[in-house]
């Protein structure tokens, strides 16, 4: 019942060619054996091994210090995204028989499971089943569309518009509720484009919630972006709920990756971007997804801005809310609306004794005071490690960001190198230097992340060193890569840069393998926030 057409410059969009059926209420409802899913489209690109020069082949995506095991993944197109719906779709029709755009929602419903679905079906309760699908028993529609059929001749008025309007410009869902054509395509315009639902747009009667099938939407808009917009809902919903399907997050990239078990494994779109099958950010070994998820969340929010005012600002003593001074007295009030505490600036005591003339705030009592400053000291110097560990994260990303001009760099230094009797082979040592470099980066950046959440142990400490041995190592070979060639400068050079990307490459894979074996051995401890 799809057929699919591409549109280079509006994206992609499904037709579906079932016979349109009559307005009137004398038509005839199809088989449902008669919906046939014609699709005509290549096999997905099945990734695996090195990523080719055309781009086509996405890569394994292991790492150093990873499993040596086979995760497998495909990098479906457009084409083979609506391919694989239609499929699954197929497959869970041979069974059930019923019309392909209510099996739609039946899989929707059950995020796209079809073993779950089958089980659900085939319980004994199918009155249950579709009801809690919001959709129609296909078995008894005949006999509601009987139950709701308008006799009448005469002109009849729209519940949504009530203008009179002939019997056959009415139509509705089998749910028996009837309205006007044009009120029809207002309610799923408005429903698309402008609230952004696709699945789950129900009949228009008051408390009704039969849900609109893909067949009735296709005939009842005609204007061509609006179909556009839904067949994007229906195709986004339909990966969003599949746990085994996953956009590529590369800005301006249409592209899924499909693997055959769900994982926190790395994955390469044909795009060339690598990321977290799990959870979708770039590939982040060593530090896991929960750690990663959380130091994201607060990087966002402690800006720079709100950095510099935690330096100048104090604690209630009492709820611990952050006050920022904004005036000369030293008197303050807690911003909390269920605290409200009064204390003075400087010692973070009680501001009560201080309207008293004998009052001085050095006498006041030392032990509060000293707990007061106590955890304010503690507050700053969770601010200082926080900075201390973003600081080093933030410089290996930003270097990360410059990687194509590194490349440009390079490219034209095996270009001066091969005017000095070197040829394109024996110079290709310089770009294998500079992916080794951008590894080496990538893994440097997220083992801070890694250790800003690591307690100390001798586990812990093992870890920075290596981390400091790989971190000194790159600056080296960054440093090797920036230099200019000479004739004279030219064996020296390839030499150590040669060693120097060979070390690094074996550093990152040392550190990595103890990250994991810690993993798998629980040798590492957590400092929750």
């Amino acid at each position: 019942i799809v057929n699919r057409v591409m549109d280079s410059d509006e994206g992609y969009n499904y037709e579906f060619d079932e016979e349109e059926e009559e307005c009137s209420e004398d038509s005839v409802e199809e088989d449902p054996e008669d919906d046939t899913l014609e699709v005509e489209l290549d096999d997905p690109v099945v990734a695996g091994g090195e990523r080719d020069e055309c781009g086509e082949t996405g890569g394994s995506g292991l790492g150093p210090g990873q499993d040596e095991e086979d995760y497998r993944f495909e990098v479906l197109t457009a084409e083979q995204i609506l391919q694989h719906m239609v499929e699954c779709i197929r497959e869970v029709n041979d069974v059930i028989q019923n019309p392909a755009t209510i099996t739609r929602i039946l899989l929707s419903h059950f995020n796209w499971d079809k073993e779950k679905l089958m089980e659900r079906y085939f319980d004994g309760n199918l009155d249950k089943l579709f009801s809690e699908c919001h959709v129609i028993n296909p078995s008894k529609k005949s006999r509601t569309r009987l139950m709701n059929t308008r006799s009448s001749a005469q002109d009849l008025p729209c519940q949504i518009c009530y203008l009179n309007y002939p019997n056959t410009y009415f139509t509705g869902l089998e749910c028996g509720h009837k309205f006007c054509m044009q009120c029809w395509g207002d309610y799923l315009t408005t429903k698309i484009i402008e609230e952004g639902m696709g699945q789950t747009i129900s009949c228009p009667a008051h408390s009704c919630d039969i849900l609109v099938d893909d067949n009735t939407v296709m005939r009842l808009i005609t204007e061509s972006k609006v179909k556009l917009k839904y067949q994007h809902l229906i195709t986004n919903s339909f990966v969003e709920c599949n746990r085994l399907l996953k956009w590529c997050p590369a800005p301006d990239c249409h592209h899924v990756v499909k693997v055959q078990y769900p994982d926190a494994k790395p994955v390469r779109c044909t795009c060339g971007r690598q990321f977290c099958f799990n959870c979708g950010e770039n590939w982040h070994d060593p530090v896991k997804c929960k750690w990663l998820r959380k130091w994201i969340k607060k990087c966002d929010d402690d800006s720079e801005t709100s950095n510099w005012i935690a330096a100048n600002t104090r604690e209630c003593p009492k709820c611990h809310v952050t006050i920022e001074k904004d005036g000369g007295c030293n008197h303050m009030v807690c911003r909390n609306q269920s605290c409200k505490a009064e204390f003075c600036w400087v010692c973070l005591g009680p501001w009560e004794p201080h309207g008293s003339a004998w009052y001085n705030c050095n006498r006041y009592n030392e032990d509060d005071a000293k707990a007061a400053r106590d955890a304010q000291e503690r507050s700053r110097a969770a601010l200082q490690r926080y900075l201390f560990y973003c600081n080093r994260y933030m410089n290996h990303m930003q270097s990360l960001r410059f990687e194509h001009k590194l490349y440009a760099g390079v490219k034209a230094k095996m270009e001066e190198m091969q005017h000095h009797n070197m040829s394109w082979i024996e110079v290709q040592f310089l770009k294998k230097a500079v992916d080794v470099l951008c590894q080496c980066r990538s893994t440097l950046m997220f083992t801070y992340v890694f250790a800003f959440y690591l307690k100390k142990n001798n586990q812990s400490i093992i870890f920075e060193n290596n981390q400091a041995d790989l971190e000194n190592a790159t600056e080296v070979l960054s440093g090797y890569l920036e230099r200019d060639i000479s004739q004279d400068s030219l064996q020296d050079i390839k030499q150590k840069v040669q060693d120097k990307y060979r070390y690094c490459e074996s550093r990152r894979r040392v550190l990595l393998q103890h990250v994991h074996e810690g993993y798998e051995k629980d040798l590492w401890e957590y400092i929750e926030d």
